[in-house]
């Protein structure tokens, strides 16, 4: 598996920088950070509340298939989701792995006497989960994403590495986004920020709805999708830690 350096991926997208920083900072000072924090999706008091908030939605109890996140502030939600009977799929972190998702059948688990609260954690789902392909996937119902700053508007940025839109960009490709499925993040409130704060680029995915400790937010976004994976916009070297992409564009493309 390829080591992959975050933090210079984040340096090609500047324009977000100034407004990570600054989110980053405020959870650290503020003790609502969970850490790590800076560099990463961060974690924050109140994402139990989040979780729920975002499993009040209308869309939630209908749902039959959710992608989440690998990050800690969505544990919650992951467990949320298999405790509600939903086939649960992550990425590994990164996608750095030929098999870059596991899936999560809450049947499969509980028949095996694995705790939803250990399969949501990051560090057993890779160990529990069963590793597919994209093309083994089935067309999801919710997808949430992690975010380090977010506006009312959809606008949202993570860590800056890309790899949420890079997913849903192949997820467009082949066809595993269900028609109307939601784009959903949950974040601590002070993450939410003006809509100035978050310039949104012709490849970035907005939200559908935030979930905050507080309260749920549809933004009923009028920011265009995005329409499937901008090539030219994965640079080499990530060409090089994400060991299927090469495969994947061929595949694609033919």
């Amino acid at each position: 598996m390829a080591d992959i350096d975050r933090t210079k991926w984040q340096r090609r997208h500047a324009g977000k920088a100034a407004i990570r920083a600054e989110i980053w900072t405020y959870l650290e000072t503020s003790g609502i950070g969970i850490a790590p924090i800076r560099d990463h999706i961060p974690n924050f008091h109140g994402a139990e509340a989040a979780a729920a908030h975002l499993a009040s939605a209308p869309f939630w109890g209908p749902a039959r298939i959710v992608k989440c996140n690998p990050d800690p502030p969505q544990i919650p939600v992951r467990r949320r989701a298999l405790e509600d009977g939903k086939l649960l799929y992550a990425p590994i972190p990164n996608l750095s792995d030929d098999l870059p998702f596991v899936e999560l059948d809450p049947e499969d688990l509980a028949r095996r006497n694995i705790s939803f609260a250990d399969a949501a954690v990051a560090e057993v789902f890779v160990e529990v989960g069963r590793r597919v392909r994209f093309q083994e996937m089935k067309p999801m119902d919710v997808l949430c994403v992690g975010c380090v700053a977010v506006t009312r508007t959809g606008g949202r940025t993570g860590k800056g590495a890309g790899f949420a839109d890079l997913e849903l960009g192949i997820f467009r490709a082949l066809n595993l986004i269900a028609t109307g499925a939601p784009l959903v993040t949950t974040v601590h409130s002070s993450q939410v920020v003006d809509e100035a704060g978050v310039i949104m680029q012709a490849h970035d995915s907005p939200l559908h709805y935030i979930a905050t400790q507080d309260e749920l937010i549809a933004t009923h976004t009028a920011i265009t999708l995005p329409a499937a994976i901008d090539w030219d916009r994965v640079q080499p070297d990530q060409f090089e830690a994400i060991p299927f992409l090469r495969q994947l564009r061929a595949e694609l493309a033919s």
